[in-house]
């Protein structure tokens, strides 16, 4: 009679699948997952690769006697931020909760800032260096190899601030996007209620 008892105490195979299909349901249905299900891990991976380029063409651009946008740091400043927001982005998906997408959204929002600065700045740096090389070129009389290798130089530094700002754009709308997801998941997190059905427990009918 007791191991009559047992046996209609152990779950069968179908009621652990259900269980674990309603578990699945239940996981992907709250905010928090729906951070996680549009993969900031690889788009974190896309950011970190951007501010380990910004890191090292700020040691490039640290030499030069030109204006360019190493004059307020900017490729130093603006590759930690990218790198600390795609880690934390990596690392959000791997271990999500309320406090790392808090977190997260907070650094997107100061990045977000410090681009939009950096836009500004180097947009001047570009303006400047075609009027630069401009002048040079059509009202400056001197052949030497010192002025043509000027006037080259800031052909390249023009180049290099070029693609640097599209890079920014580019990781700007990035981080805008990770900006409204992170912030849905939280503001659904207040007024989320998740209802789950438990069923009563079995009847011992066997043992009677």
């Amino acid at each position: 009679m007791e191991g009559t008892e047992l046996a209609t105490k152990e779950p069968t195979p179908g009621a652990k699948a259900d269980q674990d299909a309603d578990q699945t349901v239940l996981m992907s249905g709250k905010p928090l997952h729906r951070f996680v299900r549009k993969e900031p891990r690889c788009l974190g991976i896309v950011i970190l690769i951007f501010g380990c380029a910004e890191l090292l063409m700020g040691f490039h651009l640290s030499p030069e006697d030109f204006s360019t946008s190493n004059f307020i740091f900017i490729p130093f400043w603006q590759g930690i931020l990218f790198s600390v927001c795609g880690i934390l982005s990596i690392y959000t998906e791997l271990h999500p909760s309320k406090k790392m997408v808090t977190v997260c959204l907070a650094m997107y929002v100061v990045s977000l800032i410090g681009i939009v600065v950096s836009i500004g700045f180097r947009s001047h740096c570009i303006s400047f260096s075609s009027y630069r090389a401009h002048y040079h070129y059509y009202y400056d009389d001197d052949d030497d190899d010192a002025h043509n290798w000027r006037t080259i130089r800031m052909q390249q530094l023009h180049s290099v601030e070029s693609v640097l700002l599209t890079c920014s754009l580019f990781v700007f709308w990035l981080l805008v996007f990770l900006s409204a997801v992170a912030s849905y998941a939280l503001k659904s997190t207040r007024t989320q209620v998740i209802v789950q059905h438990v069923p009563p427990p079995r009847s011992d009918t066997a043992s009677n």
